[in-house]
């Protein structure tokens, strides 16, 4: 054996002997002073090749029992926190890679809380302050690769990147500020760059160095979202650093591409968000887009195309990162033809969102403005085929905003590809959106200068750069000013066209069916619009016809989608499913309490259901409303209102009459209160009981008993609201008995929205069964109530559950007296 390793074991395992089983604090000090000879900090220093040793073999070992001895009487063994002292020296002052792990490794294992979890928490934040995580990873930049380095590396990433996270779990409400995120990555950043620092410094001096570890930590910590920390750090030290120094842009560049390809889109899209402009991201990147399939992937696709979250600076620095350099401007081109292919693409018109749209339409404006006249001039033909193409697609658009985005683009875009033509002038109406789109243009050199209310293109002769815009006006002002001096026909009186309408008489169907067809089947969207905002109106006037197809209507508006941007969308969809459930209560009321429990159905649907039985049923119990009803249909589509029929002079003289007759005693101003039956009494079994039927039977996709329980508090306060509208009907007895039940089966849930609704339920079924009945049917129910409102309105810990509570019980203290002997023995 090496008699220098023997030697060195020999001593450590006496002085690992020493310390786990000596109580005499001199001894120990002493034992201590010795060791730290072999750290090279005392006066009387071991030899090197002990050193080494010591180092790599024994010094984990020496840290561990250092670990294990820690506790109150040790360190008192000494006066002054002397012991303390030279204990954490070695921590502070070893090999940093081993009392890193040995310090993440003592605090993972320690029992929470503790004497020694929390010591050990305070010594990893001195060693923090004291820049030993720099060490840490600068020791990593000149190791050999192999693997047992790979090993350590890989440990030691897991570590730093996620050292928050595993103190935090450990601490809990101890956590020590250092340990933050949000302070501990801005450190992270900073002691990554005091270690590129070093690497810069040794590779002047001629010694090889590797920067892979950096990136590795650099991709982990950005991957798990901290590239704002870590990145805000960076960037701006890098940007100095990396001006006009050639070997720094060396180092950032290789920094970079050894970024795992996992980590490179969060890295890249970091460093996009992070760099002021273009200069700086092509000093911190160089050719890697060149030079990296996955990094060229990000960069050309992801960023442009399958995302859209990058703010417009962003994509400003992004594509003039690939404008500025000869090997990456092919890039550019390739960009912006896949750009205007994907504006002009008709399904993306369709389907992409218009945020999406408008992102695109930036992309492709700012490739326009860093291509030179002749790169487009060798490819005018292919981007103007796509451009008008696009413009086509969007003109044909049903939304104005997507029309009005093909108006802007395709003005500023022809004016760049072909500015020897006649310039592409639309009329529409400016917006921000608008306007951020042609501030796009405004760098673009143009003959006169740009005009601020329309894209940088060269005037007409004889058009001044005001011509559009006069007295603040809009430039369809302007545009009509010139269309009207070249107009010889100033003697035509014009007509008044001020009360006319919108023509869609075409449009609007005048049948249910015909609603349903445009519903289910029309691709005309204007049609398809119409059948939505006339659809309740006809299901009111045609009762008959719509009991024949009540069932198809109920199933295609409740799975009916926006198709185009149509106003109040929502509401005419709801508006229109109730009208047809308050038409034919019995069977669609049935199907759609059903559908509540069905599969392939999203929770806004369910609500929806729930939403549209409590509206219909509100309707189906309001005195007069067959009256009504009778009063609003008309006898075909091409019948006149009955207010038209009243002549004007006829409204006149009734108004003076009112407003000059005195009257000595005024009665009520309204109308006699409406009355009639109760036309939900024959039908409230249909809304309430299906809905009653499986609450406790979970599906694939649905648990009112688990996770759904947003859905079972709206159907707890449906079914309060279905009991209340059934007051004093027949049914009403054994609706109160099934929703005690249910209430009794779920009072001690843990939602405090789904206990006010079975609250509430009680205090509907105390206001609409009447008292005699309660009594006769409903005494072990009321009883079993009564002391669960109690205990509510005393204990519960929301405040609105508590006040319900003591509503309920003011509704039982009318049945007091009649109470009390049924619970008498």
């Amino acid at each position: 054996m090496d008699p220098v390793a023997s030697a060195v074991r020999l001593e450590v395992q006496e002085a690992v002997h020493i310390l786990s089983s000596s109580e005499d604090g001199g001894h120990i000090v002493s034992t201590l002073q010795s060791l730290r000879r072999y750290l090279g900090e005392t006066e009387t220093q071991a030899p090197p090749g002990e050193q080494e040793e010591f180092s790599r073999t024994h010094f984990s070992t020496v840290l561990r029992c250092l670990v294990g001895k820690l506790s109150p009487d040790w360190l008192d063994l000494l006066p002054d926190g002397q012991l303390e002292e030279l204990w954490a020296s070695f921590f502070l002052e070893g090999p940093a890679d081993q009392a890193f792990l040995v310090l993440m490794e003592s605090i993972e294992g320690a029992a929470s809380p503790s004497f020694r979890l929390m010591k050990m928490a305070r010594l990893l934040a001195r060693f923090l302050s004291a820049g030993r995580m720099a060490a840490v990873m600068e020791e990593q930049c000149g190791q050999q690769a192999g693997p047992a380095s790979c090993l350590l590396q890989e440990t030691l990433l897991t570590r730093v990147v996620g050292l928050p996270d595993r103190l935090g779990n450990r601490l809990q409400r101890e956590t020590l500020a250092a340990f933050f995120p949000q302070n501990y990555f801005p450190l992270l950043g900073e002691e990554v760059l005091r270690v590129l620092q070093a690497v810069v410094d040794s590779l002047r001096g001629g010694l090889d160095c590797s920067v892979s570890f950096l990136s590795q930590v650099l991709g982990k910590a950005c991957v798990h979202g901290r590239q704002k920390e870590v990145l805000g750090v960076l960037v701006p030290r890098l940007t100095v650093l990396t001006q006009g120094n050639c070997l720094w842009q060396r180092v950032c560049w290789r920094l970079v591409e050894c970024v795992p390809d996992r980590a490179m889109e969060a890295v890249l899209k970091g460093l996009v968000e992070a760099a002021p402009g273009p200069e700086v991201l092509s000093r911190l990147l160089g050719n890697l887009v060149t030079k990296s399939k996955k990094a060229q992937f990000v960069m050309t696709r992801k960023l442009l195309f399958l995302q859209y979250s990058c703010s417009t600076p962003m994509l400003q620095s992004l594509l003039g990162y690939l404008a500025m350099d000869s090997q990456r401007r092919p890039l550019l081109m390739q960009a912006l033809k896949e750009l205007l292919e994907t504006w002009g693409s008709s399904s993306a018109i369709r389907h992409a969102p218009l945020e999406q749209q408008c992102y695109v339409s930036k992309a492709a404006l700012i490739c326009l403005a860093h291509l030179g006249e002749a790169e487009l001039r060798a490819c005018r033909d292919e981007l103007l085929a796509s451009l008008m193409d696009g413009v086509k697609n969007r003109l044909d658009s049903s939304l104005p905003a997507v029309r009005r985005l093909g108006m802007t683009v395709a003005e500023v875009a022809s004016a760049r590809l072909h500015p020897e033509g006649p310039p592409l002038k639309f009329q529409y109406e400016e917006d921000e959106l608008t306007r951020e789109i042609l501030a796009l243009a405004a760098p673009w050199p143009a003959p006169h200068g740009p005009s601020e209310a329309g894209p940088p293109v060269a005037p007409v002769d004889g058009e001044s750069p005001d011509q559009e815009t006069v007295d603040g006006g809009s430039p369809q002002a302007g545009r009509e000013g010139s269309d009207s001096e070249l107009d010889s026909d100033d003697e035509l009186v014009p007509y008044d066209m001020s009360g006319d309408g919108e023509q869609r008489n075409s449009k609007t169907p005048a049948y249910v069916r015909d609603c349903l067809e445009a519903l289910t089947a029309s691709e005309d969207w204007e049609r398809w619009e119409a059948a939505l905002q006339a659809l309740e109106g006809l299901v009111l006037k045609s009762p008959a016809a719509t009991r024949e197809v009540s069932l198809e209507l109920a199933k295609v508006l409740l799975h009916l989608e926006e198709k185009t941007a149509v106003a109040g969308f929502e509401g005419l969809r709801q508006r229109a499913l109730v009208a047809v459930t308050v038409t034919d209560p019995a069977r669609v009321a049935e199907y759609l309490a059903m559908q509540f429990y069905a599969l392939n159905y999203s929770l806004r649907q369910r609500m929806d259901i729930l939403d549209v039985l409590a509206l219909a049923a509100q309707e189906l119990s309001r005195p007069g409303r067959l009256r009504r009803a009778t009063q609003q249909g008309s006898p075909g589509p091409g019948s006149q209102p009955s207010v038209a029929a009243v002549p004007a002079w006829q409204a006149v003289v009734e108004e003076r009459v009112r407003r000059k007759a005195r009257r000595f005693c005024k009665g009520s101003a309204g109308r006699a209160a409406a009355t009639g039956p109760n036309e939900f009494n024959a039908v409230a079994g249909y809304f309430f009981f299906p809905l009653l039927q499986r609450f406790d039977r979970p599906v694939v996709t649905f648990d009112l008993l688990g996770d759904d329980q947003l859905v079972l508090g709206r159907l707890a306060h449906t079914l309060g609201a279905l009991m209340y509208l059934a007051v004093n009907t027949v049914v009403a007895v054994p609706m109160g008995k099934a929703l005690l039940e249910f209430v009794w089966a779920l009072r001690f849930h843990g939602d405090a929205y789904v206990r006010r609704g079975l609250l509430s339920a009680i205090s509907s079924v105390l206001l609409s069964v009447p008292a005699e009945r309660l009594l006769a049917d409903l005494p072990d129910e009321l009883l079993e109530a009564r002391s669960w409102l109690a205990g509510v309105a005393e204990q519960d810990a929301d405040e609105d559950c508590r006040l319900l509570a003591v509503k309920a019980l003011l509704l039982l203290e009318k049945l007091r007296d009649r109470l009390l002997p049924l619970s008498s023995p």
